[in-house]
């Protein structure tokens, strides 16, 4: 699986939310399926992000690749440290948490 090319795909046809603040406060209610955080994203930004998802029980996986390469898996022409996955769409992003 190229975890890049089933991130577009989920941004393209599903539904996300891009953003450590976006990210916390649905993890805070529960509401992603799936939270991935880049690789160079503050540690204090992804204690909070990691403690929200593991109280509401929201998976988080942990992107390779820096910020500005999670912005391009997005489609997106800035950084992106955290992107709540809402719905997968024809993705398979969610079987990435699996293995």
């Amino acid at each position: 699986m190229d975890v890049s090319k089933s991130i577009r795909l989920c941004v393209d046809s599903g539904k996300v939310k891009l953003g450590s603040k976006n990210a916390l406060k649905l993890a805070l209610r529960g509401e992603p399926k799936l939270l991935i955080v880049a690789s160079n994203t503050p540690r204090e930004t992804v204690n909070d992000v990691k403690k929200a998802a593991l109280d509401s029980g929201v998976p988080v996986l942990n992107f390779v690749g820096t910020g500005l390469d999670l912005g391009r898996a997005c489609g997106k022409p800035f950084i992106v440290s955290v992107l709540a996955v809402l719905e997968a769409g024809d993705s398979d992003i969610l079987q990435a948490v699996n293995k």
